[in-house]
């Protein structure tokens, strides 16, 4: 059981601070791939799309995220670091921040490493869905993209 000192940890300034600002919330009209991920056990959801350049890098990115405060956090510091990034870079944090969550791995590396602010939460289990949701939203996008490049030259 929670206290409320544990809570307010959980709900420092910081995630607040990152909730309020999240980046990128204008979805796009002539995205590569769109992904909606919905965590069964809180309800949050995410949709994110994703253009990407001819080398496979997010050129653009947008998302709609309704979560709660952690999920949109973490919706914020992934958003941040998104454009410029690769399929293999964005599986790297997403598998970074799930080992951080899940088994007490490191915080994601540098351009990620914003999620060390979401350290407290891997406490809170229950959390832990709503957080993935932007990273594994996004690299299902770029495998969608992925995907279709290969069945187009086949």
């Amino acid at each position: 059981m929670s206290t409320d000192q544990d809570l307010m940890k959980l709900y420092s300034q910081r995630i607040l601070a990152l909730a309020a600002d999240i980046p990128h919330l204008d979805r796009l009209t002539d995205a590569d791939a769109t992904v909606m991920k919905r965590s069964p056990l809180c309800g949050s959801t995410v949709t994110v799309d994703v253009s990407v350049d001819e080398d496979g890098r997010i050129s653009d990115f947008g998302q709609e995220v309704k979560a709660c405060a952690l999920g949109q956090a973490s919706a914020a510091v992934f958003a941040a670091q998104a454009v410029g990034r690769s399929l293999e870079e964005v599986r790297a944090a997403r598998d970074a921040l799930r080992a951080m969550l899940k088994s007490d791995g490191p915080v994601p590396a540098a351009p990620f490493d914003g999620y060390e602010s979401l350290l407290p939460a891997r406490d809170y289990r229950n959390r832990h869905a709503s957080i993935l949701l932007v990273p594994d939203a996004t690299v299902a996008a770029l495998e969608d993209i992925a995907d279709k490049k290969i069945a187009a030259t086949q």
